[in-house]
């Protein structure tokens, strides 16, 4: 009987590394090396960008200059047409078209509007001016008249904003309400004015004149009613609006028959008022003949 030993198989043997560090096992990556031309840093240019894009604007800017310098020329012309707009009660076309004659020698283009508007908006009458051109050679003007609401004291009117303005024929508007009081108080006046007479016409009162004392107090007088009969209201100087409201509730209750026979309402108490009756002047009897 032969007998075969078999011995076992032994893993091949590997060399030791150097610094007693064991091989790596298994597959190895490999790493590809950049090119040299990816691995150099890039230039920076946005320095250079933002030192360029405000001279390319200026140049471009200047370029549109030049060129429209060289057309104006010949796009200039005279102006063949002024049109005035708006509804025009206080002052005339002819007035106005006086009043700018100096500026139609001007060309198209040339002409100043904004000194045009300025001299417009001198005229008493003219709260508002607008100019403008109107291609190719024509110019709009568009007006708007004061509103004349009350005179101001003896020297001018103003209008519904509580500003004043000195047309010359000032002895024509002697039929509207004349307000008074001190020059810095016009539109604190013109709006008391204004609720004033909202609270008093349902009675057929309307303002014939209104006054802010130097003290602060308003002193108020009627026009004439339908009656023929009129009013002196004094309301002090706070709670203005309630005050006349207590007049309006005790004319209402009590004084309406009487009105024929009222001078002046003092509404300065805090709860009541006071009134002051006209002077009746005894009746004189007819003198009679003696033989």
């Amino acid at each position: 009987m032969v007998m075969s030993l078999r011995h076992p198989t032994s893993a091949p043997l590997r060399a030791p590394q150097r610094g007693g560090k064991p091989a790596p096992r298994g597959a190895s990556r490999m790493v590809a090396k950049q090119p040299v031309r990816l691995s150099l840093p890039r230039p920076d240019f946005s320095p250079l960008k933002r030192l360029l894009w405000p001279l390319a604007l200026v140049v471009l800017g200047l370029g549109v200059y030049e060129g429209t310098q060289r057309l104006l020329p010949y796009a200039d012309r005279p102006i063949s047409r002024i049109s005035v707009q708006g509804d025009l009660r206080y002052i005339s076309q002819q007035a106005v078209q006086e009043r700018i004659a100096p500026f139609a020698a001007a060309s198209f283009l040339e002409v100043d509007l904004a000194a045009m508007r300025g001299e417009l908006e001198q005229m008493s009458w003219i709260a508002s001016a607008e100019v403008r051109r109107v291609w190719p050679d024509q110019l709009v003007i568009r007006l708007e008249e004061q509103l004349p609401i009350a005179r101001w004291g003896e020297q001018a009117l103003l209008n519904n904003q509580g500003q004043a303005f000195a047309p010359r024929e000032l002895e024509h508007y002697q039929h509207l309400p004349q307000l008074v009081g001190p020059q810095r108080a016009k539109e604190q006046v013109m709006q008391q004015y204004q609720v004033f007479s909202q609270l008093l016409r349902p009675l057929g009162f309307s303002i014939a004149r209104l006054e802010l004392r130097e003290r602060g107090s308003w002193y108020l007088t009627t026009t004439a009613n339908a009656e023929g009969h009129s009013l002196e209201l004094l309301l002090g100087r706070d709670n203005l609006v309630e005050k006349l409201r207590r007049f309006i509730a005790i004319h209402e209750a009590e004084l309406k028959p009487q009105l024929a026979n009222i001078q002046r309402v003092d509404l300065r108490y805090p709860n009541g008022l006071a009134v002051a009756w006209r002077q009746v002047e005894p009746a004189v009897a007819p003198a009679t003949a003696v033989n």
